[in-house]
């Protein structure tokens, strides 16, 4: 598919070229056909093929009543019938370019007859079927990729830019969804006054600057260093008051564009790749983070200081990263040379190649309009320029030997430009690259995945919160069939219909969800989005019924009246209840034995915020409807907010909190529930498999690594209820099995090592508490003496990650010298604070 876009702007482009001489204007006359010819393919000519399909579909169904997907069928026969008459009529009277772009186009669209596979797969309802594209209304919905927003391109709004106060809101295209009792495609959302209108004077072209996320804004100002031009404006609320709005210059626009969008997310990339790389920690260019984390890195001393600052203390932990790949810039250099000579010898073959280069990078790069603070590098989405200018790196080697071979034996020339180009690129970069390439006998996604299950009793319901946590999961209950009896639910998209249908089917072992809201009370559109809103019959210190609530939000006759006309159903009030059966939760297992006598009546709970979205109605329905029937467990990784008010009614059994009637006040900002001692030490001692970590030899990438520190905390979290059980034989295995798992050269020494740390000093092992002391210290220190090294501006910009290092000596320092004194580390330790004091206290002052 890549190919056969790039295909058709690089022919173009030959064609132009050639016509037009190889002049500067013959250049861009063919450069811009090519990139007219290709955003036509891309994002005209292929969305409407299937926007045209789509509206036969309704035409042909809704208008005439016939079956499901007959108008698509209709649309592809007139295609295909058409195409193949027009490619006769053009062949017999000999209409060679008419009939040379027919067959192009007859070619392309076989190329994209592969989406096809996309309507067979979703018409089978598999348990795994994202925005459920069962047909062409859908499909364009999904091609577009509709569930990730809409972003502006050649023009629209900055991030400060206020709606227009003549009309703030204009309508989209409806949401069709087939109905099968009617046997038409009826609409779920209409989808009037659903798109942002802009005041079209706060709006400008090629915005780059458009997302108004606050972090992203604060990001924004600094990479484009605003100043804002003040415009006036009249504001919707307040009484339309006028406003002044600082509008992002043009200047300002185009600043974030290069040091942002075409520098940091694709520049960087290619030095990475042809340069050198610092390590695999993701950067974002201008946080506390920015001297070590994420950047290119030569290995030329002078040219990375004067961008990264001194490095002469240059921290162990980040020198030993795997990631830590040196070239010296020399396949960057022998790519330059490559450019030069394929220019010097064949400047069409040059314009080509560039034209690849460009298409799959800088222009990726525009397309994709990034915001700052990404989930996660993109170095991926810009692979094909790096194979582009590795055909430079090879006509380096070409044009090295043509330069020198008047002047030496072509055959010694031949051997030693070979020889030279080998060690100083190709050999160089294997050495550098492969241990942060090689996956091999690293399966710590998987295990990971099998231990979240393994934390469920059967036939669970496992609700998750994001991408790491889900696919890994999907995986292994997909193709490897395990413990498939557990219902996976991701509850970011509980959001959507298509996915709220999905679980109310069964899949593989699991049963269906106890979710009983017909399609029509949960499509797009409806109950997206529910205020809470006072009523005068609610009594505001009661708890209700979540089924008393849940039917009052979901009946159409409570729906209110707001101002703007509109009826819809709201949230009256934020408190409520469900009532337990003591004898099933004492029987199934819901609750230990040994907890009978705290096992409630009813629990309470409390949402917050001033309103709800569908997946927590999703999650009410299935509360009110579950009769303690199935255990329901939540992933330990989602936030608080994923939690909905019921984390103190949590048990942690491994990698998941069990919901059960048993209430255990919050004593920790990281931890909730209580603790199953038992199954949570069977879970972690004897059954989890960890899928590498604790192997020094692996390559642990950064994805992998932010695990590390859910991994520690739940094993001091398990130790610690032992040791509060007065089980320290216990304690001493889980806490033996951790510093096992996380705690070698692979794996940061840093703070997160803290509370295992405790838990061996409470238990008297002091020697191995002793040992990680030592560990974190020297990384902490390592890194203080990097900072302190730096300027002093450069030091400000770093001082947040300095507070955190200093803050960790400050606790070892705490733990080792007055809570658990120990003589063999007071001098040492002591003597780092002091030191770290003093120098740091400097700063600071």
């Amino acid at each position: 598919h890549l190919l056969n876009l790039l295909a058709i702007p690089a022919i173009v482009f030959v064609y132009y070229f050639k016509r037009y001489k190889p002049t500067l204007k013959g250049m861009m006359i063919a450069f811009g056909a090519s990139v007219v010819l290709l955003g036509f393919v891309q994002m005209v000519l292929i969305p409407q093929i299937v926007n045209i399909s789509a509206k036969f579909e309704l035409f042909f169904v809704n208008g005439f009543g016939t079956p499901f997907h007959s108008g698509s069928v209709i649309f592809g026969l007139l295609v295909v019938g058409g195409l193949s008459y027009a490619i006769w009529y053009t062949h017999k009277n000999n209409k060679v370019l008419a009939n040379t772009a027919l067959l192009s186009f007859t070619v392309l669209l076989i190329g994209y007859t592969s989406f096809g596979m996309i309507l067979v797969r979703s018409n089978a309802n598999p348990p795994i079927d994202q925005n459920n594209p069962s047909n062409m209304v859908n499909l364009l919905s999904y091609l577009k990729r509709e569930q990730y927003g809409d972003l502006p391109f050649l023009t629209g709004q900055y991030f400060n830019s206020p709606l227009d106060n003549r009309e703030p809101y204009l309508d989209g295209s409806p949401v069709y969804y087939p109905d099968k009792r009617t046997g038409k495609y009826e609409i779920a959302d209409d989808r009037k006054g659903s798109i942002p209108n802009y005041a079209p004077e706060f709006t400008g072209f090629f915005p780059r600057m458009w997302s108004n996320k606050q972090n992203h804004i604060t990001a924004y100002k600094i990479w484009s260093d605003f100043k804002g031009k003040p415009m006036q404006y009249r504001t919707l609320t307040s009484g339309g008051q006028i406003e002044t709005i600082y509008k992002p210059t043009f200047a300002e626009n185009i600043r974030f564009f290069m040091r942002y969008q075409i520098w940091w997310m694709w520049g960087r990339y290619l030095m990475w790749n042809y340069a050198g790389r610092q390590n695999d920690i993701q950067g974002h260019g201008i946080d506390s983070g920015w001297m070590t984390d994420g950047n290119w890195m030569s290995g030329i001393p002078f040219i990375d200081e004067a961008r990264l600052g001194k490095l002469g203390k240059y921290p162990s932990e980040l020198k030993n990263n795997k990631a830590y790949n040196v070239f010296f810039m020399l396949p960057l250099l022998l790519g330059f040379i490559g450019l030069f000579f394929q220019y010097k010898f064949d400047k069409n073959g040059t314009l080509v190649t560039f034209l690849l280069f460009f298409f799959t990078g800088i222009a990726i790069a525009v397309y994709l309009n990034n915001y700052p603070y990404q989930p996660r590098e993109r170095d991926y989405a810009f692979v094909g320029s790096f194979y582009a200018y590795a055909i430079w790196i090879g006509l380096g080697i070409i044009g090295i030997y043509k330069q020198f071979r008047d002047k030496i034996s072509p055959t010694a020339l031949a051997a030693a430009t070979t020889a030279i180009c080998t060690l100083a690129v190709p050999v160089l970069m294997a050495k550098e690259g492969w241990d942060d390439h090689d996956r091999s006998d690293r399966y710590t996604a998987r295990e990971i995945a099998k231990n979240y299950l393994d934390s469920c009793a059967p036939n669970a319901i496992l609700f998750t919160n994001g991408d790491n946590d889900t696919f890994p999961l999907w995986y292994v209950q997909e193709v490897e069939g395990y413990r498939t009896d557990v219902r996976v639910v991701n509850l970011m998209l509980l959001n959507t219909d298509w996915y709220i249908e999905s679980m109310q089917r069964k899949a593989y072992d699991s049963d269906r969800l106890p979710i009983t809201m017909a399609p029509d009370q949960y499509r797009q559109g409806t109950r997206d989005f529910i205020r809470f809103t006072e009523l005068g019959s609610i009594d505001s210190e009661k708890y209700y019924p979540v089924k008393q609530i849940f039917d009052f939000v979901t009946s159409d006759k409570t729906k209110q009246k707001f101002s703007n006309g509109n009826m819809e159903n709201v949230l009256p009030t934020r408190k409520l209840k469900l009532a337990v059966d003591k004898n099933k939760v004492l029987k199934n297992g819901t609750v230990p034995a040994e907890l009978a006598d705290q096992v409630l009546d009813e629990i309470t709970w409390q949402t917050g915020g001033n309103y709800i979205l569908k997946n927590e109605l999703a999650l009410w329905d299935i509360l009110s409807h579950f009769n303690w029937d199935r255990p329901i467990y939540f992933s330990i990784t989602m936030g608080t907010d994923a939690f909905y008010g019921l984390q103190e009614y949590f048990q942690q059994e491994g990698f998941a909190y069990r919901f059960i009637p048993v209430k255990t006040p919050p004593h920790s900002n990281r931890n909730y529930g209580r603790v199953h001692i038992d199954r949570m030490y069977d879970n972690m001692i004897n059954k989890f498999e960890w899928g590498g970590y604790e192997n020094p030899e692996l390559y642990m990438d950064e994805n992998n690594l932010r695990f590390v520190t859910n991994i520690r905390f739940t094993f001091a979290r398990l130790a610690e209820a032992l040791i509060a059980e007065n089980r320290k034989d216990s304690a001493e295995v889980v806490l033996d099995k951790c510093v096992e798992i996380s705690v070698n050269d692979n794996i940061s020494n840093n703070g997160t090592i803290l509370p295992l740390i405790e838990a061996y000093y409470s238990l008297g092992k002091n020697e191995k508490a002793n040992d990680l002391v030592r560990k974190v210290a020297q990384r902490e220190k390592e890194f203080m003496e990097f900072y302190l090294d730096q300027n002093p501006k450069d030091m400000a910009s770093v001082r947040q990650r300095m507070d955190q290092s200093f803050a960790a000596i400050s606790q070892l320092t705490m733990m080792s010298t007055q809570r658990y004194p120990q003589a063999e580390l007071n001098e040492e330790i002591t003597q780092l604070y002091q030191d770290m004091a003093q120098r740091y206290g400097s700063f600071r002052n």
